[in-house]
């Protein structure tokens, strides 16, 4: 039997593995999530085979469907009812329930353990101390993304630093603690509430537009923990996912760290958000300077213009605009005019945010142009449209170095011919701090809710 489950284990692997390969590209993703959902299936299939589960017999059995029933529905009204807006609070938090179930599962199979080996006394440490800093951690930062008893900016304290030195320093007493004496079942919980503590304090100070981040960082604690919880239970199934899951958010990371020019020693220590607020305020930015617009005189432009760019942000996202944007790209095309999207990998709430939108649409992916190489090509695009978009396209990226996004890389937009920027108001974006750009020569402001604006736009092209 044992066997058995070893082979479904590694076919349940081998699906996951070509479901991640899969999910690189919009066409095979359908595909590839199906292959992960099967993959799945044949682990849950393998684990009812265990000889341990049997041995709880019938009432074993449905305790388990009882739970998979509760699981399932949950799981299905959540992707029934989500809104995209909403996606990356519903990773937070599947994040985290992903590290609650390896403190539980780790501190359940430590206290049954008779002569429990060193492997399992370390992954029990392991899991305790990853699974408890995700699983508050991600409620950070799903509270923080909800702005209910959180603002959505970094929150700094005196000697931060220090404190999350501490915590983990106490945490690591603790955890040899566990390693030594397996029988001290308060040390293992003390462990876990304080690695609670440490994933609050990690995650407070992250915020505005360093969550993506965040969340991918989250991802990989999630998978980590779940590595080391397999190898507790002695399943190969959860050390290869979870590694896979771990190593997969980690190189995550670090392009989004590229992307937000920050360090990854920097995310691990909790240190993000933390730059200078200087500079020029916004009366000072837009007094006098700022142009506002019509549809109608941006169809006037357009009706000349040969080649547009669309840069999608997340006040696109909040409005549900994708479709119209859409409608609009190909109206502009019928026209023979060329319409490209400009993406950058952290624009909205989570990594691939705003291409997830786009594909909703239905846009053609190859249109979907990445931010090294659109960059070169905006001195020759005759109108961008900037819509719902602001810290990365915002210039003090390159012009300030006391900016907050000093050196952060940003689609260039202010390069083009002509920029047209739809957003409510002249509000800031997540760094909170102005843009230059809307008060720019090249640029006209064109105020309004993102759909709505943008279906005016169209009726606008339509009738000239």
């Amino acid at each position: 039997m044992l066997s058995v489950i070893n082979i479904l284990y590694l076919l349940a692997s081998v699906l996951f593995i070509l479901g991640l390969v899969g999910l690189a590209h919009p066409k095979t993703a359908v595909r590839a999530n199906r292959m992960g959902a099967l993959g799945m299936l044949v682990a849950i299939v393998g684990t009812l085979l265990d000889r341990n589960v049997i041995a709880a017999g019938m009432n074993g059995y449905m305790l388990i469907a009882a739970a998979m029933a509760v699981g399932g529905l949950i799981g299905a009204a959540l992707a029934l009812r989500i809104k995209m807006t909403a996606m990356p609070q519903m990773v937070a938090l599947l994040n985290g329930f992903g590290g609650a179930a390896s403190v539980l599962v780790a501190g359940a199979a430590l206290h049954d353990a008779v002569n429990p080996n060193l492997q399992l006394l370390i992954a029990t440490a392991a899991s305790g101390v990853i699974g408890a800093v995700t699983f508050w951690g991600s409620l950070v930062a799903f509270d923080k993304l909800q702005e209910w008893l959180l603002p959505g900016k970094p929150i700094h304290y005196p000697l931060q630093q220090p404190l999350n030195v501490l915590l983990g320093l106490i945490a690591l007493a603790l955890a040899v603690w566990v390693v030594r004496d397996p029988s001290a079942m308060a040390a293992y919980w003390g462990l876990v509430l304080v690695a609670s503590i440490l994933g609050v304090t990690l995650t407070i100070p992250i915020g505005g537009a360093d969550m993506p981040v965040a969340i991918a960082l989250l991802n990989s604690y999630s998978g980590l923990a779940g590595a080391a919880t397999g190898f507790v239970l002695n399943n190969n199934a959860l050390i290869i996912t979870g590694s896979l899951v771990g190593a997969s958010g980690i190189i995550l990371s670090q392009i989004m760290c590229k992307a937000m020019n920050r360090s990854l020693a920097n995310v691990l220590l909790g240190n993000m958000g933390a730059g200078s607020s200087g500079g020029a305020s916004a009366d000072e930015t837009y007094a006098g300077k700022v142009k506002s617009t019509s549809p109608e005189e941006i169809a006037m432009l357009l009706e000349t213009a040969r080649r547009v760019v669309i840069v999608p942000g997340y006040g696109l996202a909040v409005s549900q605009a994708q479709h119209a944007v859409r409608e609009l790209a190909s109206l502009l095309e019928s026209k023979g005019t060329t319409v490209e999207y400009g993406i950058h990998p952290v624009a909205g709430r989570m990594p691939g945010h705003m291409n997830v939108l786009l594909a909703e649409a239905d846009v053609p992916y190859d249109k979907l142009k990445e931010m090294d190489e659109i960059n070169p090509q905006f001195g020759q695009v005759d109108v961008v449209l900037v819509i719902g978009a602001n810290d990365v396209v915002n210039p003090l990226a390159i012009t300030d170095p006391s900016s907050p996004i000093a050196g952060m890389p940003i689609l260039e937009v202010h390069h083009a011919r002509s920029v047209i920027v739809m957003k409510r108001s002249l509000s800031p974006g997540f760094a909170g701090i102005p843009n230059p750009l809307f008060a720019a020569d090249n640029t006209l402001m064109y105020f309004g809710d993102g759909k709505a604006a943008v279906q005016a736009l169209v009726a606008a092209v339509k009738e000239g």
